[in-house]
């Protein structure tokens, strides 16, 4: 008798793209509520913490979207769900850089542009925050 030990191969996201993806949401809510602190105290100090948490959540949001190229070559039977998911991750990316190029603006010229920015990229990032748990951690078939 023969014993064959079947590979199992695990679906969903990786714990560490998880981690990145999970950091992002945070970074740019953060940086969305600066914003919103500035526009009400005209505190100059909220438009340098929007800036920090911006790069920070450019850092997390770039490697989750390394990870995502990655998956996309991985990806079985849900190809269309991770090529929306990339492109999402994508656009967050690229709007949070045009966001960080807005906040290097000197004070009141950040405003409302880059409050608006933020905001966007907030709800980017939280729809690809979304789709990255439910539906690809279940394996599309949610």
């Amino acid at each position: 008798m023969i014993a064959t030990a079947e590979r199992s191969y695990r679906s969903g996201l990786h714990p560490l793209h998880g981690v990145l993806l999970a950091g992002t949401l945070p970074l740019f809510l953060g940086a969305a509520l600066s914003d919103y602190a500035y526009s009400s105290t005209y505190y100059i100090q909220w438009t340098h913490f929007a800036s920090w948490l911006i790069v920070g959540g450019l850092v997390f949001n770039g490697l989750a979207l390394l990870c995502a190229l990655i998956g996309l070559f991985r990806a079985d039977g849900r190809r269309r769900l991770s090529l929306v998911y990339f492109v999402l991750l994508l656009a967050t990316w690229i709007l949070g850089f045009i966001n960080a190029l807005v906040h290097t603006r000197d004070a009141w010229g950040v405003m409302p542009t880059g409050f608006v920015l933020s905001i966007i990229v907030t709800v980017l990032a939280c729809v690809a925050t979304w789709l990255g748990f439910s539906r690809l951690s279940a394996g599309g078939k949610a």
